[in-house]
């Protein structure tokens, strides 16, 4: 597997440029398309035919105008795009909200890009949930970039989040062409004394299926608090990686997601970027 279509969420908020400049380095350094993707923040199903009344013209200038701020804004995307080096990169303007537009385009791409939701920065087109409605609806794993520091390197120095689950195994397999251009590849266990057996030494199992991979890994058994979130971002802090790959837990509804407390708690307080696959 190679990332070969890159996908970045493109708006005006304060957090765009650098998740489109991370954007950018990924999709130069394994070759990729890039993709950035502004949307106007209607709702496509405002535009499903079958409406009988007759078109409002003050609806039509509103909505010309958010096409014309969703273009300023893939406009100094490209800027961006060009300075970091990037060859290929196509600009898409949706007639969505941001859940929907990104949510959809990101099936056809092999990562998404996306920020943090950042509740002192609220945007008309992002809706809090947005970060893990496109996580449990596309079928792809997204990189979210937290909203607040800049980041020079990602994917030097990764921690894995591993339990045995559908979830992980997802998101390790989603994650490879970066788990093999890594300098360090270290996998959490919490309670591994949960999980292991005298034969099997807990983790054992992934490590020799990365070794396959031709990544070097070292399993790091932890012991968590009640609330293994802020153990992995406690860990990865004291670690001193650069990326967290870990599996999202929940279940998602039309306009509902509901989280595990692990995911829950690394959305709402991650520190530095997570990979996250369902």
């Amino acid at each position: 597997m190679a990332y070969k279509t890159i996908l970045v969420h493109v708006d005006d908020s304060r957090h765009a440029a650098e998740r489109i400049r991370i954007a950018a380095r990924l999709a130069k350094a394994h070759e990729a398309h890039l993709i950035g993707a502004a949307v106007t923040g209607i709702s496509r199903f405002a535009f499903q035919t079958g409406a009988t009344l007759a078109p409002d013209p003050n609806l039509e200038m509103h909505l010309e105008h958010l096409r014309q701020r969703a273009q300023r804004a893939l406009n100094q995307a490209e800027s961006l795009v060009q300075q970091e080096g990037q060859p290929t990169f196509a600009k898409c303007l949706v007639d969505d909200d941001a859940s929907g537009g990104l949510g959809g385009l990101a099936r056809y791409s092999d990562l998404t890009v996306l920020s943090q939701f950042d509740p002192d920065e609220p945007a008309m087109t992002v809706l809090p949930d947005f970060p893990e409605y496109v996580v449990f609806n596309s079928g792809r794993p997204a990189l979210i970039i937290p909203h607040s520091g800049s980041f020079t390197s990602i994917g030097k120095r990764m921690l894995v989040a591993w339990d045995g689950s559908r979830s992980a195994a997802r998101a390790v397999s989603d994650a490879l062409p970066l788990l093999r251009q890594a300098e360090l590849v270290q996998v959490a266990i919490f309670n591994p004394a949960e999980s292991a057996t005298d034969e099997t030494p807990a983790g054992i199992d992934i490590a020799e299926y990365l070794a396959r991979q031709g990544i070097k890994t070292e399993l790091l058994p932890s012991s968590a608090s009640s609330d293994v979130g802020d153990s992995l971002l406690s860990l990865a802090n004291d670690l001193g990686v650069d990326l967290i790959v870990m599996g999202g837990y929940g279940h998602s509804r039309f306009r509902e997601i509901l989280l595990g407390g692990v995911t829950r708690t690394v959305l709402n307080s991650m520190t530095l970027p997570v990979l996250m696959s369902h």
